[in-house]
C-alpha cells in the first residue's frame, strides 16, 4: 500500500487536497469517488508533486460542475409540464430512461431543472429507481408525481404513466389559467378606479375647492361638501407631533389596507382561519361556483389519474387530499378515505359532505357499480373543465358591464360634485 496525494472537488465544487492509501492510482481514484469526491489529480508520494496544472484542472472541473446546474430550487409548473412531456416522448420512442435524462439535461435552459435532471441521472446510474430519485427533490416533484412514476415502474408502463401525468399537468394548468383570467379583470378595474379616485382627490379636487373659496364661499351642494371633505381628509397630516414630516392620510390608508391584507395572509395560514376562508371561497356569490367546480374537477382528475395509473385507492385518496387546494374539500376526501378503509362505499361520505354536486355523486355511484370508477372520474373532470370554462365566460360577460358602470359612477360622482357648484355660480351671475 502506498500513499497518494490528490486534488479533488467535493459535492459543492469546493477544492480539497489530502492523502489516501491505495495499491494503485486507479484504486485511489475509486476510494475518492466512493467518498463523494471528484479527483482532478492523483500522484504517488515520492514520484512528483501536485502541479499548478492540477489546480487549473480543478478549476475547469469546478466550472464543469457549475454548468451541470444547481438543485434545491423551485420551477414553474409549465416548465415541469414540458419536461414530463419530453421525457415521455423519448421513452416511448425506445430511448432508455438514463439516456433520455442525459439528453434532456444537456438541452434544458433552466438552470435549476438542468441541475435536477443531472442529479436524477446520477442517482439512476448509481442504481436507484426513478421514483426514489424523484423523491429526493420534493420541492419540484410532489407526492402525486412520485407515486404515479412508482406505479408506472412497478407495472412496466413508465412511458404511459408519464404521458398521463403530462396530460394531467396540461389540463390542470389550463384550468388554473381560466380561473386566474376570471379574477384578473375585476382586480384591474378596481385598481384603475382607486388610482383615478386618488389622483382626483389629491390633485384636482383641491384646486376646485380653492377656486370656489376665492369666488366668495357660496353655499355648496351636499355632494360637493362630501367630496371636498374626503379630499381634505386624504390631504391632511395626522400624526400632528411629526409636523411637516408626517405623510398625508392617503399614505396611511394605503398602509392600513396593506396591514389588513397581511393580517388575512397570516390568519389564513392558521388551521381555523384557512377553513373559514376556504368555506367563504366556496360560498361567495359569482366566484364561489367557479371555485367549487374547479375543486371538483381537480379532485376527479387527480383521483382518476392515480387509480388509472395503478396507485392503490387508499394511497390515491391520501394524495388527492393533500393536493385538493381547499380545506373543506380535503376534509370531505378524508371522510371518503375512512369510509373506503372500512370497506364501505365512496358515495355516502361524498353525499354527506354537501360539497359535491348531485351529478358527481350519481356518476361516481354508477362508476362503482359498473367497476369503471377511474374512467368515470376522468369523465367527470372533463365535464367540469367545460363547466368552469362556461362559468368563467359567463362571469366575465356579467362583470364587464358591472365594472364599467361602477367606474363611471365613481368618476361621474366626483365630476358632478366639482361642476355643480360652478354651474350654480354661473346661473347666479346671469341672473
Amino acid at each position: 500500500m502506498a500513499n497518494f496525494q490528490y486534488i479533488a472537488l467535493d459535492a459543492k465544487g469546493e477544492q480539497t487536497t489530502g492523502t489516501v492509501q491505495a495499491g494503485s492510482d486507479a484504486e485511489a481514484v475509486a476510494q475518492l469517488r466512493a467518498q463523494g469526491l471528484y479527483p482532478t489529480q492523483v500522484i504517488q508520494e515520492g514520484k512528483g508533486k501536485l502541479s499548478a496544472a492540477g489546480k487549473k484542472a480543478a478549476a475547469r472541473a469546478r466550472g464543469k460542475r457549475k454548468a451541470r446546474g444547481k438543485t434545491g430550487g423551485r420551477i414553474k409548473p409549465k416548465i415541469l409540464m414540458i419536461f414530463t412531456r419530453q421525457l415521455a416522448t423519448l421513452i416511448d420512442s425506445g430511448l432508455p430512461l438514463l439516456r433520455g435524462l442525459t439528453v434532456l439535461g444537456k438541452q434544458e435552459p433552466n438552470q435549476v431543472l438542468r441541475g435536477t435532471i443531472n442529479s436524477l441521472a446520477d442517482s439512476v446510474q448509481s442504481g436507484s429507481t426513478f421514483s426514489e430519485s424523484l423523491a429526493q427533490h420534493p420541492r419540484i416533484f410532489d407526492k402525486l408525481y412520485v407515486n404515479m412514476v412508482k406505479a408506472g415502474e412497478l407495472g412496466g408502463v413508465l412511458e404511459v404513466v408519464l404521458t398521463r401525468l403530462a396530460e394531467y399537468q396540461e389540463k390542470a394548468h389550463k384550468l388554473k389559467n381560466k380561473i386566474v383570467a376570471a379574477m384578473v379583470y375585476p382586480v384591474i378595474v378596481m385598481f384603475i378606479a382607486v388610482a383615478i379616485l386618488t389622483f382626483l382627490m389629491l390633485f384636482i379636487v383641491p384646486k376646485f375647492k380653492e377656486m370656489f373659496s376665492d369666488m366668495g364661499g357660496a353655499e355648496l351642494p351636499t355632494i360637493s361638501k362630501v367630496v371636498f371633505g374626503f379630499s381634505d381628509f386624504m390631504m391632511s397630516q395626522t400624526p400632528e407631533f411629526l409636523g411637516k414630516l408626517a405623510p398625508p392620510n392617503a399614505v396611511w390608508i394605503l398602509f392600513a389596507l396593506f396591514g389588513v391584507w397581511l393580517i388575512f395572509q397570516f390568519w389564513g395560514r392558521t388551521k381555523g382561519g384557512r377553513r373559514i376562508l376556504d368555506t367563504i371561497k366556496l360560498r361567495i356569490p359569482l366566484f364561489g361556483e367557479i371555485q367549487r367546480k374547479s375543486a371538483v374537477s381537480r379532485f376527479s382528475r387527480t383521483l382518476g389519474t392515480l387509480v388509472t395509473s395503478g396507485v392503490p385507492i387508499l394511497q390515491a385518496l391520501n394524495i388527492t387530499k393533500e393536493t385538493a387546494g381547499n380545506v373543506v374539500i380535503s376534509e370531505a376526501i378524508n371522510k371518503v378515505h375512512e369510509s373506503v378503509k372500512e370497506g364501505e362505499s365512496i358515495v355516502q361520505p361524498l353525499q354527506a359532505s354537501k360539497v359535491f354536486p348531485s351529478m358527481v355523486i350519481s356518476m361516481v355511484d354508477v362508476g362503482e357499480e359498473t367497476g369503471q370508477l377511474p374512467e368515470m372520474l376522468l369523465k367527470i373532470a372533463d365535464v367540469y373543465d367545460d363547466e368552469v370554462d362556461n362559468a368563467v365566460t359567463a362571469l366575465t360577460s356579467v362583470l364587464e358591464p358591472i365594472m364599467i358602470v361602477f367606474l363611471a359612477l365613481v368618476v361621474g360622482a366626483i365630476v358632478f360634485a366639482l361642476f355643480l357648484p360652478l354651474i350654480k355660480i354661473i346661473q347666479t351671475m346671469q341672473q
